[in-house]
């Protein structure tokens, strides 16, 4: 029975004609879904380097105020005097 379905559609050139179109109608639409699937992935991977970087900038500006703190409270004194804080 099995055999004889096959055969048949084998045999016709219309349905070995659909079946060709519809191959490659499957084969493009599979294609797409990957190119899909491939721009989300690169979109979430640049929105990860970006909030990489703005925390390397925050980390970044916060060591640069720590090196010009004061070191002691008579610096901290001075600074208040002269007014540089």
């Amino acid at each position: 029975m099995i055999a004889t379905f096959l055969g048949g559609i084998a045999a016709n050139p219309w349905t070995r004609a659909i079946l060709r179109y519809g191959t490659i109608a499957v084969a493009i639409v599979l294609f797409l879904l990957s190119i899909r699937s491939t721009g989300e992935r690169a979109g979430r991977i640049a929105e990860r380097l970006e909030i990489t970087e703005k925390t390397n900038e925050t980390q970044r500006r916060m060591l640069e105020a720590a090196v010009r703190r004061p070191r002691n409270r008579d610096e901290l004194v001075d600074r208040l005097r002269n007014g540089r804080f």
